[in-house]
């Protein structure tokens, strides 16, 4: 089901979408059709994994281009600003875990561009929803899968 949903994102984001976008409908669905083509070319297509499976692929690819362009159409491009005040999508937050003191930091990005491994997180994770409109000395309860926990914002970039 698609909707209107904005999808927050910087403006590097949203090329990146364009780019896949256009690789899955030059390349991707040439390699799907060429599966295809040949799939049929065994013969009886009522036993016939290879063209079950191609078929598959070509839901998958011509889903996953819908998708990419409802995100696209409705993207909500991250402007940048030099306001470190409060917490907000495109900034980047340093905390402190509370009693240990780690220290982590992590740049709060729409879901589409979120990548944990890469210390981006999604605007709809508990760390930023727990985050959003504070300001640095705050101490803040954040909910987790592994439970609560207290951090400290130090500083947003």
């Amino acid at each position: 089901m698609m909707t209107d949903e904005k999808h927050y994102m910087t403006e590097e984001g949203r090329k990146k979408l364009e780019e896949e976008v256009e690789y899955m409908k030059t390349e991707r669905r040439k390699e799907v059709v060429e599966r295809i083509k040949i799939a049929r070319s065994f013969g009886d297509l009522s036993e016939n994994s290879e063209y079950d499976s191609a078929k598959e692929e070509q839901a998958f690819v011509e889903g996953r281009i819908q998708q990419l362009e409802q995100m696209i159409r409705n993207a909500e491009i991250i402007e940048e600003d030099g306001d470190t005040s409060a917490v907000q999508v495109g900034k980047t937050v340093k905390i402190k875990e509370l009693p240990d003191g780690d220290e982590e930091e992590y740049t709060i990005v729409g879901r589409a561009e979120a990548d944990p491994l890469e210390g981006k997180i999604s605007n709809d994770s508990p760390m930023a929803k727990s985050l959003l409109g504070r300001a640095p000395g705050e101490k803040v309860s954040v909910s987790t899968p592994g439970g609560d926990m207290e951090v400290e914002i130090l500083e947003i970039n």
